[in-house]
């Protein structure tokens, strides 16, 4: 194989899995949003902190042990919308229907604030 072809290989690849981490990704976004729009207990609290942060990281910083702190089914959801995140094809809000609106609904319902409100 040739240098070009390598690259090539590589590229395909990372196109390959960047696709399949997107596509995981919007569907554990919207399981997680489902989640906080429709639930209520302290577990879905922190997925609400999760995709506050994902959606803008700089007014709601991550803290990663929230990871530790939920069932495992949603730390998984979670972990797929990161890698997602990762690959970057776009924002996860952007995956869903509405997503910006739905987002931002439920930053308000859990109370958290952009450090503007404060």
């Amino acid at each position: 194989m040739t240098p070009h072809e390598e690259i090539e290989a590589a590229l395909d690849e990372y196109q390959t899995r960047s696709r399949a981490a997107t596509a995981a990704g919007a569907q554990a976004f919207a399981r997680l949003l489902h989640l906080a729009e429709e639930r209520d207990s302290g577990q879905i609290g922190r997925v609400a902190r999760f995709l506050a942060a994902t959606y803008n990281g700089q007014a709601f910083p991550l803290d990663v042990f929230e990871l530790r702190a939920v069932d495992v089914a949603i730390s998984d959801d979670m972990l797929q919308s990161l890698d997602a995140l990762r690959w970057g094809r776009a924002d996860l809000h952007t995956l869903v229907p509405d997503g910006d609106r739905r987002v931002q609904a439920v930053i308000r319902r859990w109370g958290l604030h952009w450090p503007s409100d404060s």
